[in-house]
């Protein structure tokens, strides 16, 4: 059963806005290696998994996984909060648009 609750577990303490810094933490968001890829491939083997305790761990961690989404997004968010056209674009945001 999930609870939501509109505060995150681990507070996001950030002192100034960087565009750039933002750019990297795009990528642990839905990049290769990020929070969305691990998820849903921890929910995707659970599928094969034989053992009812496998299935088990394999839906906890991958719930786990997307819960991070929202961590990273708050992140990204509070990175570019402010920041102007010129500072995204140099950032290497326009690519986006």
């Amino acid at each position: 059963m999930f609870i939501y609750s509109k505060t995150l577990q681990r507070p996001m303490n950030v002192s100034r806005r960087d565009p750039n810094m933002a750019m990297n933490i795009l990528t642990a968001y839905g990049g290769p290696d990020g929070e969305a890829g691990a998820g849903t491939r921890y929910l995707t083997q659970r599928y094969a998994m034989p053992l009812k305790e496998g299935k088990a761990i394999l839906t906890d961690v991958g719930t786990e996984e997307l819960g991070h989404l929202e961590m990273v997004g708050e992140l990204f968010t509070k990175l570019i909060d402010g920041a102007t056209k010129d500072e995204m674009i140099a950032a290497g945001f326009d690519r986006f648009y």
